[in-house]
């Protein structure tokens, strides 16, 4: 068996178009989605990233508003500029990108910002929502993945889904969107007991723990669909001294014998989590504004 991968990049595009044709729908009701993002500090991943989330959004014909604050910004000086997001009409959706300098309390922040304007889905009202089968603003990354996954199989119910990791950002939020399709699910973890039997038992196997290569294919069900969501950089010595090849959770080479579809890394999850932040920014606008929500783009 040679499994068929899974383009995130190709589907994020197609999730960017209907983005932009419902963007322009609101502009026609004279609306314009904004999303502002706040950058604290010089981080260079986080530089690269925020740029091009600022690059898509203008694309999509949405407002983007980026604030890039020193290192070492007090605490009460960033709390002031999300309080003042918080109330601005033009803007629809916040986001600190994080790691933040340790001065600063990245839960602080998440509270901060205004429940209907976290299109991060962090807040623990939106996780509470999640939680009890409501309407919230979800997690980008988990959204993405859950979009992947309807477009592989269709209907979800039923399947026997395990999440290797139960982080705020990603695990648990993910496993409450496959509740939410009816799916059988498993979180396991590090204290997971015989963790590579549990693994075998899923048809939808996600993984989202951040240890490069761990998931290889002794642990995966013939068939399965493989999520990998990690993205880890290893040394890559046939690229050169001191070059650096990126991967993610699961052994590709390997996982894409035995598995029925797989998300490659780089290629797969990563491009669906910029795509679901620009439709979590809609989401939002439509929200506030009493209009219809853009089909397809909302767990």
């Amino acid at each position: 068996m040679s499994a068929n991968r899974i383009d995130g990049k190709a589907f994020a595009a197609t999730v960017r178009e209907k983005v932009a044709a419902h963007v322009a729908r609101l502009k026609e009701s004279g609306i314009t989605p904004g999303l502002a993002v706040i950058l604290v500090g010089e981080d260079p991943a986080s530089e690269v990233y925020v740029r091009n989330k600022g690059k898509q959004t203008l694309e999509v014909g949405m407002n983007s508003f980026e604030h890039k604050l020193p290192a070492d910004t007090p605490r009460e000086e960033l709390l002031a500029l999300i309080d003042k997001l918080n109330a601005d009409p033009a803007v629809h959706g916040i986001l600190c990108q994080f790691p933040v300098p340790e001065h600063l309390d990245e839960a602080e922040i998440i509270a901060t910002i205004a429940p209907e304007k976290d299109v991060d889905g962090l807040h623990v009202l939106n996780a509470g929502l999640l939680a009890t089968g409501q309407k919230g603003l979800v997690s980008c990354t988990p959204l993405g993945c859950l979009m992947l996954l309807r477009d592989r199989l269709g209907s979800l119910s039923g399947l026997n889904a395990v999440v290797v990791g139960r982080s705020n950002l990603v695990g648990k939020p993910l496993a409450q969107l496959l509740l939410r399709e009816s799916c059988t699910v498993t979180i396991a973890h590090s204290k997971t007991k015989d963790i590579e039997a549990v693994c075998k038992q899923a048809d939808i196997l996600v993984a989202a723990v951040g240890r490069a290569e761990m998931i290889n294919a002794d642990w995966v069900k013939p068939g399965a669909t493989v999520i990998d969501v990690g993205i880890n950089r290893i040394a890559a010595p046939d690229l050169g001294a001191g070059k650096m090849r990126l991967v993610g959770d699961v052994d590709y080479a390997s996982v894409a014998e035995v598995a029925g579809a797989i998300t490659p890394v780089p290629g797969g999850v990563g491009p669906m989590t910029i795509a679901c932040l620009l439709a979590n920014t809609v989401t939002a606008c439509c929200r506030v504004n009493g209009l219809d929500e853009p089909q397809g783009l909302t767990a």
